[in-house]
């Protein structure tokens, strides 16, 4: 899975070497235009309190006022299709999980970005189309309470769940089947799939919306291990003195995240030049909130694993085949 899509990068090296030929020219336009236009308008599904240094870094050098709206991911690409085809062109820039980016492509709702800032992105992908970059993944981690389960009984594999001590103590996120259908291709298909059936019927799995709930329900207790909690949540929680831990078991599932600018953007110059500010200066940003950046040039935790990604062509393809194996041998036979 990771060799299948990470080599998008790559295939445009080629384009790179003349894009790289006359950068300067590029961003004194963008920025010449970006100015002019003032501001640009964002809509997100991640925190804004996590997004926030990003766009204040960005006004604070350019002079250009970034506005915001968030949601979810689902609600994101909903109004951006609703208002595309209403004729309301509000939305600049989007930033989302790279399976509704790619709903937004097959929309035709992106606008093409030609970059050598794409050359620097060695831990995500850059599709053909280069309507979308992934800017940060976000890994799946198993998190637990550090008072309701000790660090020598974690389990080391995805068979050890099946241990009787973990009856009525897992937890999952209950739209997650991109995870699931990778994770369990990554298990062997079927075999994978049997494999969380069992340990669904044999210990429960309590099932809640949102990852950030799920995350702070291990904080509280009331989940003492969950299985998908995205990597940057724990520390957050940690650092706010919560007993909260993750760690990883082979295979490692990651959900990359990405940006994009909106081919009707009103302000057009600005979200280029955002998205670009997204994808360098923006990666350290991120990374002190503890997100794994695609940038090569900023340092993560991960470097040197194994991550098996959700392509987000097959996240949209086998969305309904994903979800209905994830509800059957999952969080229908689960409470929540």
């Amino acid at each position: 899975m990771k060799k299948k899509f990470l080599a998008f990068v790559p295939v445009f090296a080629f384009a790179f070497a003349a894009l790289a030929q006359a950068p300067d020219a590029r961003i004194e336009r963008l920025i010449e235009g970006a100015k002019k236009e003032g501001v640009v308008m964002v809509y997100h599904s991640s925190q804004t309190s996590d997004l926030q240094p990003v766009f204040d870094a960005f006004s604070k050098k350019y002079g250009v006022k970034v506005k915001e709206w968030r949601s979810s991911s689902e609600n994101v690409v909903q109004r951006t299709i609703r208002e595309a085809r209403a004729g309301r062109h509000d939305v600049d820039f989007i930033e989302n999980n790279l399976p509704e980016m790619e709903a937004l492509h097959r929309e035709k709702l992106l606008r093409r970005i030609d970059s050598p800032v794409y050359a620097q992105l060695s831990r995500g992908i850059v599709p053909p189309h280069h309507e979308y970059a992934t800017s940060t993944l976000d890994v799946f981690v198993l998190a637990y309470n550090t008072q309701k389960v000790k660090k020598e009984e974690l389990p080391k594999t995805y068979q050890d769940l099946l241990d009787p001590r973990w009856k009525g103590r897992l937890g999952a996120e209950v739209d997650d089947e991109g995870w699931f259908g990778t994770l369990t291709e990554q298990l062997g298909g079927e075999k994978g799939v049997e494999l969380f059936r069992e340990i669904a019927d044999k210990n429960g799995i309590t099932v809640r919306k949102g990852h950030t709930l799920l995350a702070k329900l291990v904080a509280s207790g009331e989940v003492p291990l969950a299985l998908d909690v995205y990597s940057y949540k724990p520390p957050q929680l940690k650092r706010k003195g919560e007993p909260i831990d993750y760690f990883t078991i082979d295979p490692i599932i990651v959900q990359m995240h990405g940006v994009a600018v909106v081919k009707d953007a009103p302000h057009p110059n600005a979200a280029e030049l955002l998205h670009d500010f997204f994808l360098t200066e923006g990666q350290p940003l991120l990374a002190k909130k503890d997100f794994t950046p695609s940038n090569r040039n900023v340092p993560s935790e991960f470097d040197g694993k194994t991550l098996h990604a959700v392509n987000p062509m097959e996240a949209i393809d086998k969305d309904a085949e994903w979800l209905k194996l994830y509800q059957e041998n999952v969080t229908r036979r689960s409470k929540g």
